[in-house]
């Protein structure tokens, strides 16, 4: 059961490190007009800094992606984001438990929302948000670089199989 998961999270963080090791170190800092002068790093932050809330989370009980620590240095050094990444593989395969979410969408003074959710939940959603940013990161990397991407890279596997079915 946990495989079901943690094996598509692994295949996902394995794509973004061979991306970002085919990039340059200018490249991974270089704004990218079209994703609205963000880089490749700074996106590459924002998926990091989830999963490493997801394990903060798992060791207290309570995640909130929204109060996760910022690390800049993750942004603009590619050989901290490539650390981080080898970091992520080597902890996501944990028993699935009950976890509480946390976010505030109020506009006041109201506390957090909370949420009851679990482990491998919270996996499936890291694993659609790096999809998500990982479309965003081939339009950045096409635009900068020569970097050769599966053609699977930032494609959701839903969207692949009904590829595959509408081509037979």
């Amino acid at each position: 059961m946990i495989g079901q998961i943690t094996q598509p999270v692994s295949d996902l963080i394995y794509q973004l490190r061979a991306l970002l090791e085919g990039l340059t170190d200018e490249q991974y800092v270089t704004k990218v007009p079209l994703l609205s002068h963000a880089s490749i790093g700074q996106h590459t932050r924002h998926i990091i800094e989830f999963f490493l809330e997801l394990d903060r989370g798992y060791d207290t009980g309570c995640v909130n992606y929204d109060a996760r620590e910022r690390d800049y240095s993750i942004e603009t050094q590619r050989a901290c984001a490539l650390e981080r990444l080898q970091h992520i593989a080597s902890f996501i395969l944990k028993p699935d438990k009950p976890l509480i979410l946390m976010s505030d969408y109020s506009q006041g003074d109201k506390a957090p929302l909370r949420v009851l959710t679990n482990y491998q939940r919270e996996l499936v959603y890291n694993l659609e948000h790096t999809v998500h940013h990982m479309a965003l990161l081939r339009i950045g990397a096409t635009m900068i670089s020569t970097v050769d991407l599966p053609e699977g890279f930032g494609v959701a596997a839903s969207t692949i199989k009904y590829r595959k079915t509408c081509a037979q």
